[in-house]
């Protein structure tokens, strides 16, 4: 999913840049940032989901509710998946706004000659400052809207579950725009480090900051609908075929 929505991805992180669209590559190199991709999103989809199965099963047992059980399950699931996550997006992200200048194991040596293992996780706080509310919101409402769409017997179809990840995917996505431009910015920056708080007070200074905050609210919509779908509805085949 990850690779052949990639375009999307460097478009949305450029126009989420200080320095703006054009200035940031526009749509030149847009594969850019590519091969570090490659290696996050398998483990770190299965550290998500490894969490979020036993978290939710653990809270079931003690009695909590299905929506509080999902929403505490999903904030648990995206904390473990971002010890990943966050190192790859830190590489991602800079590449993608280089245009092609630097290749993802150069920008590897020069964030550990810079920072070490501590600049890997440059904006760790403003990623989990983004996840947990998209979690909140995406996971919850894909239990509800897949469950709806189950059959009489209660049986849940890869189809289904596809459909409701691209609704809870695509909603949870657009009203979090304002949470992911501020994680892009801090992932970006360099120097003295920032909190997700910092950052959100300079965009509010910034000329129009709603317009800065939901820059690249399509492409990050469009993008994660789709993500949605085919992710979500694969885990549900997958589960399916182990029940069997």
């Amino acid at each position: 999913v990850d690779k052949v929505l990639f375009p999307v991805d460097t478009i949305k992180t450029r126009l989420q840049t200080p320095q703006g669209f054009f200035k940031a590559g526009a749509s030149r190199s847009i594969y850019s940032g590519l091969g570090i991709v490659s290696a996050g999103p398998v483990p770190s989809a299965a550290l998500f989901f490894l969490t979020y199965e036993h978290s939710n099963q653990a809270l079931r047992a003690y009695n909590c509710s299905a929506l509080s059980s999902n929403m505490f399950a999903a904030c648990a699931g995206e904390f473990v998946a971002c010890l990943i996550r966050v190192p790859v997006e830190v590489v991602k992200q800079r590449a993608q706004v280089q245009s092609g200048k630097a290749t993802s194991s150069s920008i590897l040596r020069k964030v550990f000659h810079s920072d070490g293992v501590r600049g890997f996780y440059r904006g760790f706080g403003a990623t989990i400052f983004r996840e947990i509310p998209f979690a909140l919101i995406q996971y919850p409402l894909w239990e509800r809207l897949r469950s709806g769409l189950s059959r009489n017997d209660g049986r849940l179809g890869a189809l289904d579950s596809a459909l409701a990840g691209f609704l809870a995917g695509g909603f949870a996505a657009y009203v979090t725009t304002p949470f992911d431009v501020i994680k892009t910015r801090t992932l970006l920056s360099t120097g003295t480090y920032r909190s997700p708080f910092e950052v959100a007070a300079n965009l509010c200074r910034e000329k129009k900051p709603l317009a800065f905050l939901f820059s690249g609210a399509v492409p990050r919509t469009f993008w994660i609908s789709i993500g949605g779908f085919i992710f979500l509805g694969s885990y549900q085949l997958v589960q399916n075929s182990l029940n069997r």
